[in-house]
């Protein structure tokens, strides 16, 4: 008797130290009319796909910030002298008929630019910057120190030329107005003096003067209107 007690009582001891395990793994009972119980999915570790990145061309120089970079380079070729009154009016004008395109095939399409559009203005822009290129560096070059008056006029008005293509305050239009105004007064000098043995007369030298007078206040005018580039 004492022998099954002892079995007994070891028995029930060795169950009460099991209960907790099997509790742990055992699943909780539902209770009657509840829904099962869904088993929490593990955190995923992955993160969510990025957006795809842009696939259009990444051109950091707009058609804008190409015209006003070809601007700079010719009011800085009048600056320096690298560029002749010609060379630069003729540049001006391509230039401007770039705008002129540009204005076109906006109001084609409803005020904005299709990509063929773009593409064939940015090859076009490209092709008036290497023309720029060579005109600075052929071997005509502009007098950049006179010892005429008229001369000196001529550089301060190119001067002041080249400062509001820079600043803005003159357009491409403006600008090439000007220098063909500068052109033709520089004509009308290289045939005066070729006709008096590389001398002005009194008279030519008043007329040229106040030409150039005409044009230094065509150029205030211009840089002080409300047209913008």
């Amino acid at each position: 008797m004492m022998k099954y007690s002892k079995v007994t009582l070891l028995s029930v001891a060795l169950g009460a130290f099991l209960l907790p395990v099997a509790a742990q793994t055992s699943s909780a009972p539902v209770a009657p009319g509840a829904p099962p119980a869904t088993t929490a999915a593990p955190p995923s570790s992955a993160t969510a796909p990025a957006a795809p990145a842009s696939t259009g061309p990444a051109d950091p120089n707009t058609i804008n910030q190409q015209k006003n970079q070809q601007d700079r380079r010719i009011a800085n070729g009048l600056a320096n002298g690298s560029l002749t009154t010609q060379e630069a009016d003729a540049l001006e004008k391509q230039q401007k008929q770039l705008n002129e395109q540009e204005r076109q095939m906006k109001a084609a399409n409803g005020g904005t630019l299709t990509p063929a559009d773009k593409a064939q203005l940015q090859q076009q822009q490209k092709a008036l910057s290497n023309q720029i290129y060579q005109s600075k560096h052929n071997a005509a070059v502009r007098n950049t120190d006179p010892k005429s008056g008229i001369g000196k006029t001529e550089q301060t008005q190119q001067e002041h030329i080249a400062q509001g293509l820079k600043s803005g305050q003159l357009t491409a239009g403006e600008s090439t107005h000007l220098e063909n105004q500068e052109a033709k007064i520089n004509s009308e000098r290289a045939n005066d003096l070729a006709a008096n043995g590389d001398k002005l007369t009194p008279q030519e030298k008043a007329q040229i003067k106040q030409q150039q007078k005409q044009v230094s206040k065509q150029i205030y005018k211009d840089k002080h209107n409300n047209a913008k580039r």
